[in-house]
């Protein structure tokens, strides 16, 4: 049985929790409710910024003491930025949970945000972005959502670009931070070896606020149509995204997506692997995804091919996409695609991460814990119809959006 408690402390933030009989570590993490979505076009890349100074130490502790701290019990720290939330997060043994809440909470509450850090961590995140853009087979990804969701936020970069994020001073930075990092926008989850109660009590003093409910508006939904955009760039592969919108979180549809989604480009068994790597040859890597957020998803197909296969690459995935819209997938690959989602969710259960992000996602999207079960159940409604429906929604011709990057035009 899974053992989920949540409790809404007086500041608005929520705490949630999953007992996990048998391990002897805790995975923890503090989610604030803020990403790319909220920013200004000005200050495009500002959720990621912010993200890099908090580990540049608190009003108590230096950046090394953070680090030393954490060492010294064996744990580890880290954080990402999302498209709509920001996680810090520590993976300890559980008799140091409290050492866990105390560094997260003051990461969130109290970074220092020193102007002479910013200098330093922006030239950091420069060199991120010149990285980044330096990999083509990541690239290609942002450029596939920026073309997808035209001029809408959620199509924007995590990273901002080199102009955006020089021109962000140490003033606009913690005005970002006072605003967005609010007790009532985190959700503070916890799974494995953990007291409930006690966790509660322990937060609770670092979060206090006046819970005031979030007004930050919603994005409105972002409408996408058929785009191609070719970045000519002298590589070797031409790397490249094929896909559509998908469905958002509260839409029931994304378990349907999801089987499609397998069926299609999961794994060595699925149909793109097998008819383009495996019986032609034409690529070294090619799968597929789809992704929820809030209002909008998405689904890809992402490969790397010679700039000499790459129109009959994409005319196979084309010629795979018909197919589905067409006669739909055979019970034998529904049957293995439902199988795959099952075990490889099962699978991951084994890690107090993956609980731990599965749970605060859960809070976020839905206000409450969403259970394995349920998801199982989802899956296993999913049918013949549904599949058509969905594959005519999302894989339909007209509204196949293309970006590539490579030497072609």
């Amino acid at each position: 049985s899974e053992q989920h408690r949540t409790t809404i402390l007086d500041s608005g933030a929520q705490v949630a929790t999953e007992q996990i009989p048998g391990v002897a570590s805790i995975s923890l993490g503090i989610w604030v409710q803020t990403g790319v979505t909220e920013e200004d076009p000005s200050q495009a890349g500002i959720t990621h910024l912010l993200e890099h100074m908090l580990f540049k130490g608190t009003v108590r502790r230096t950046a090394r003491q953070i680090a030393e701290e954490i060492d010294q019990v064996g744990g580890a720290i880290n954080a990402f930025t999302e498209r709509e939330f920001t996680v810090f997060y520590v993976r300890l043994l559980a008799e140091h949970t409290s050492l866990g809440v105390d560094i997260l909470t003051d990461l969130v509450r109290h970074p220092r945000l020193d102007p002479a850090d910013l200098e330093k961590e922006r030239q950091v995140v420069l060199e991120e972005i010149k990285q980044y853009e330096d990999s083509p087979d990541e690239l290609v990804h942002d450029l596939f959502t920026q073309t997808l969701w035209e001029g809408h936020p959620l199509g924007r970069s995590l990273l901002g670009s080199s102009e955006t994020v020089a021109s962000l001073d140490a003033d606009r930075v913690r005005a970002y931070f006072t605003k967005h990092y609010r007790p009532a926008r985190m959700v503070i989850a916890a799974a494995g070896t953990v007291n409930h109660d006690a966790l509660v009590d322990a937060v609770a003093p670092h979060l206090e606020g006046n819970g005031v409910p979030d007004s930050s508006h919603a994005p409105q939904v972002p409408r996408t149509a058929a785009r191609e955009h070719i970045e000519t760039r002298q590589t070797e592969q031409v790397h490249f995204c094929i896909g559509s919108h998908g469905y958002a979180h509260d839409d029931p549809k994304r378990y349907t997506l999801a089987v499609l989604d397998t069926a299609l480009g999961g794994g060595m068994s699925s149909r793109l692997f097998q008819e383009i790597r495996e019986n032609r040859g034409l690529v070294y890597t090619i799968g597929s995804y789809a992704a929820s957020y809030r209002r909008a998803g998405l689904f890809v197909i992402s490969g790397g091919t010679s700039p000499s296969n790459w129109s009959e690459v994409q005319r196979l995935i084309r010629h795979e996409l018909a197919a589905v819209r067409e006669a739909g997938l055979s019970t034998e690959e529904m049957a293995r695609a439902k199988q795959h989602i099952k075990g490889s969710l099962a699978l991951a259960l084994e890690s107090t991460s993956y609980r731990m992000r599965r749970l605060a996602a859960s809070m976020i999207y839905y206000n409450r814990p969403i259970t394995l079960r349920e998801i199982f159940d989802h899956i296993e409604r999913v049918d013949h119809d549904t599949v058509q429906e969905v594959a005519a929604e999302v894989l339909s011709d007209d509204l196949l959006t293309v970006a590539a990057i490579g030497p072609v035009h």
